[in-house]
């Protein structure tokens, strides 16, 4: 199956940006990431890594004069927010003839074939995935709405273009993080599209779509060398929240915090100590290339690294 994905990052995501690359070109024999740049040192150091079956967009290139408008008012992520659904218009006017195109966060890392979500899908118009909150969590769906925008399908047709072209006015008039006035970025915008467009999937598959939100309403297990969520294969997990605390100690003893949640040994092994592994890999690979690559980690005291270590929020891998 052919696949055609996009995402975009700036900098401080360069290093998850690279694993979410790898983790594709691992399990997807034929596709396409379209990557947007959002600033001069990614499509520069991205350039420099020469990556097969990708197509580099520089944001000069991307941005039009109804972006940059309000690009002016707008913070970075809530920026990001707003580029979200007119990146991937933009990735169908430069490709007319493709079938779908799949947005993914950068911040994913896929474990398997993608191949039963489109399964799921099938010949329907957009796919969605809910948050599917745990108990603990429940509360989160008020600020941060039923579905997740880390991964969301739009097929080249009417009703996908219809979805799309709505979905992006929205954003520009409003993408910011205001619970109060029921604001959350890009992303709730998506609670009524069940009933609001005609051809929606919201994906049942378990294996895509976890994250710290959820992980604890299943069953992780290990099957002939594969992660499974009950029954299902895990596909891909958000790694929503988590940071690299500092890049000098991750070389020595890797920290990552994932901050606000709570996880078990099993989880931490089988999820979150392969996503580590592969940071390293990213961070040696762009050390090479940058050796004082000052972006992608976050400065911490010892002090908040210690409350944080008490809290299970750490995890070394």
């Amino acid at each position: 199956m052919t696949y055609t994905f996009c995402t975009l990052f700036d900098k401080n995501y360069l290093y998850k940006g690279l694993v979410l690359y790898r983790s594709l070109a691992a399990h997807c024999l034929d596709f396409t990431l379209w990557i947007l740049c959002m600033d001069e040192v990614t499509y520069s150091s991205l350039a420099r890594l020469q990556l097969e079956n990708t197509k580099l967009i520089a944001l000069e290139d991307f941005e039009n004069e109804e972006l940059r408008q309000v690009k002016q008012d707008r913070t970075a992520a809530e920026y990001c927010w707003t580029c979200t659904a007119p990146l991937v218009l933009y990735v169908m006017e430069q490709d007319p003839g493709v079938g779908s195109v799949a947005y993914l966060d950068a911040d994913l890392f896929f474990f398997s074939d993608p191949r039963p979500i489109y399964d799921e899908m099938s010949d329907q118009s957009i796919l969605i995935i809910e948050h599917r909150y745990a108990p603990e969590y429940q509360h989160r769906q008020r600020t941060s709405g039923i579905y997740n925008v880390s991964m969301v399908i739009f097929r080249n047709d009417n009703s996908g273009m219809k979805c799309l072209s709505w979905w992006k006015q929205r954003c520009l008039e409003v993408c910011t993080l205001d619970p109060d006035a029921g604001h959350c970025g890009d992303q709730k915008y998506l609670d009524d599209w069940p009933s609001r467009f005609e051809n929606v999937v919201v994906l049942q598959h378990k294996g895509g779509g976890l994250a710290p939100w959820n992980i604890s309403n299943y069953r992780l297990s290990v099957n002939n060398g594969s992660t499974f969520v009950d029954s299902d294969e895990l596909i891909f997990y958000h790694f929503h929240s988590l940071q690299i605390i500092n890049r000098r100690l991750f070389h020595k003893r890797p920290f990552l915090a994932a901050k606000g949640y709570r996880f078990t040994e099993q989880q931490l092994v089988l999820v979150y100590e392969p996503y580590a592994q592969e940071l390293r890999k990213s961070m040696e690979r762009i050390g090479k290339m940058s050796p004082h690559f000052p972006w992608g980690c976050i400065s911490q005291n010892w002090r908040d690294l210690i409350r944080e270590f008490r809290s299970g929020n750490v995890l070394f891998a």
